[in-house]
């Protein structure tokens, strides 16, 4: 096969071995042919080795949403309800606490919580629930995105480093790193105008990361965004890791589009397309030289595009989650995948299950 590489993209791959490549440098990976895409796979793959070897891991979890009433207005979410919708729902929290329970019976090591703004919550209503499910199962609490952190903090008059000391003394042992979006005002400004702004969202993880609290990095990506927003984003992310190592894994979120009025009012594109989703996996794991785990979320890419990304620079394939809402109110069919699955998913890929906990540990 005669591969068409322009001498610059393969002078990048070749200093990606060695050195840390510029924001400049990523862009024009970002924007290679369909003949440079193979070289892209090459130089991830094999600093997906190096970095974290054959090993793929996955966590045994349940995903628990536990309210879609939400007060704000990001336009590609279509999960949201307001309080008086008729499919509007706020479970109680000897429900979630089941649901945690349940999980714990089933093997999970970690409980993700996150839902919507909810009106009549605050702060004081996540301790409480935080301590509940702690007392209850001990599991590994991994909760609240940075929106609901400042929500939850400017609803009962706190800063939100003092919000996140008084949920992490509660239970909380990570977040998630998800509201990040892309990390660029004027797209949030299109995609989701009530949200809280770039610099807030990078200076609440900054606050987690400095109180022993870690989390995830995540971008959603396949809107309105261009491919150097995209390096932007990544960039922001590289220097937060820089200065705080506080970041667990790193979550590209190919964007679910059917049910959103962002896409159906036509403003976005239809998600990403294929050839993308590959290269924001591939350049993501050449550019973010700091972090060891890049995930493969299968709920948004699907199973078999997400056993691609392991040879597009993923070394885990998340969580198996039990059940998931927001993803499924975009429009995506998903159910459960069990331990079994999800191990035959990675040796079929050639690679080499092992289940972790939220925190990488192996288990």
């Amino acid at each position: 096969m005669n591969l068409q590489i322009r001498p610059e993209i393969e002078e990048i791959l070749q200093k990606a071995w060695e050195k840390r490549i510029t924001e400049k440098e990523a862009l024009k990976l970002m924007n290679s042919s369909s003949d440079e895409l193979f070289a892209l796979a090459v130089t991830a793959d094999k600093l997906r080795k190096r970095s974290a070897g054959d090993v793929v891991t996955y966590v045994i979890n349940r995903n628990i949403n536990f309210t879609n009433v939400c007060i704000g207005s990001c336009k590609f979410c279509a999960f949201r309800r307001n309080k008086s919708d008729a499919d509007a729902y706020l479970l109680g929290i000897e429900q979630i606490v089941e649901k945690s329970r349940e999980a714990k019976k089933l093997g999970a090591t970690e409980i993700c919580i996150q839902g919507g703004l909810h009106p009549d919550l605050d702060a004081e209503y996540y301790s409480d629930l935080l301590k509940v499910i702690k007392e209850e199962t001990e599991l590994h609490i991994h909760a609240f995105s940075p929106m609901e952190i400042s929500y939850a903090a400017e609803k009962n008059g706190m800063g939100t480093k003092d919000a996140l000391k008084y949920l992490k003394e509660s239970g909380l042992d990570s977040m998630p790193g998800t509201a990040a979006e892309i990390l660029d005002d004027d797209i949030r400004s299109t995609i989701c105008p009530k949200k809280l702004k770039s610099r807030e969202w990078i200076r609440i993880v900054k606050e987690a990361h400095e109180l022993g609290i870690p989390t995830t990095a995540t971008m959603l990506y396949g809107h309105v965004e261009s491919a150097g927003e995209q390096v932007k984003h990544l960039a922001a992310l590289r220097e937060i890791q820089d200065s705080t190592k506080g970041f667990s894994e790193f979550v590209p979120l190919s964007f679910v589009h059917f049910n959103t009025q962002l896409y159906l009012s036509g403003k976005s594109r239809g998600g990403a397309t294929g050839i993308e989703d590959v290269k924001v996996y591939a350049v993501s794991r050449i550019f973010l030289d700091n972090f060891r785990n890049i995930q493969a979320s299968w709920i948004k890419l699907g199973r078999k595009l997400a056993q691609v990304m392991l040879n597009f620079g993923a070394n885990d394939l998340g969580g198996t989650l039990m059940e998931e809402n927001i993803s499924s109110s975009a429009g995506l069919s998903t159910s459960m995948l069990d331990k079994k699955e999800i191990e035959r998913m990675i040796i079929e890929a050639g690679r080499i299950p092992r289940q972790r906990d939220t925190l990488y540990n192996l288990l």
